[in-house]
């Protein structure tokens, strides 16, 4: 076992910590932004966010891909505003330790099968689209914030969540 249960839990929350350290460098006027008309705006991304790494969770732990709950949930993510879409983020902590809990060592190196047909081990499928997703858009939305403007963004925002001037 590369993680052990407590460690992906870490893992995950530390994601959340650093995505809301990054939300504190969103101004109003950023919200808006998107690259290319077909990506996420800012708050789009962070919505996703919201909602994203939980149902992939419930999708490891045996629940179906449910179209219409999926669609509620897309629909009241949507539906928030900043400051409640921040409130989600902030929750994601202890729902990550709570959606987990029940998952033995055993679990975790079970296998289940991805929508392509293959077999992966549950803890494998949570490693590489749970956190894996996490740190990808956590580096998106870095990005949006360079591109927005926000040039005195360094690696230490993205990395450890910190305004602290880079190592020269």
């Amino acid at each position: 076992m590369v993680l052990t249960k407590a460690e992906l839990i870490a893992l995950l929350q530390k994601e959340v910590g650093l995505l809301l350290h990054l939300t504190t460098k969103i101004e109003p006027d950023m919200l808006d932004y998107r690259p290319t008309p077909k990506q996420r705006s800012t708050i789009e991304l962070l919505r996703y966010l919201t909602t994203s790494g939980p149902a992939l969770i419930g999708y490891a732990k045996g629940q179906q891909m449910d179209a219409d709950a999926i669609a509620e949930v897309t629909r009241v993510a949507n539906a928030r505003n900043f400051e409640e879409t921040v409130a989600a983020l902030a929750g994601l902590p202890g729902q990550y330790a709570e959606l987990l809990a029940d998952l033995s060592d055993d679990d975790l190196r079970g296998e289940i099968m991805w929508v392509d047909g293959s077999q992966i081990s549950r803890g494998q499928f949570l490693v590489n689209y749970v956190f894996g997703q996490a740190a990808q858009y956590r580096l998106q939305l870095f990005l949006y914030l360079k591109a927005c403007g926000r040039e005195e963004l360094n690696t230490m925002n993205l990395w450890i969540g910190a305004d602290v001037p880079a190592p020269v």
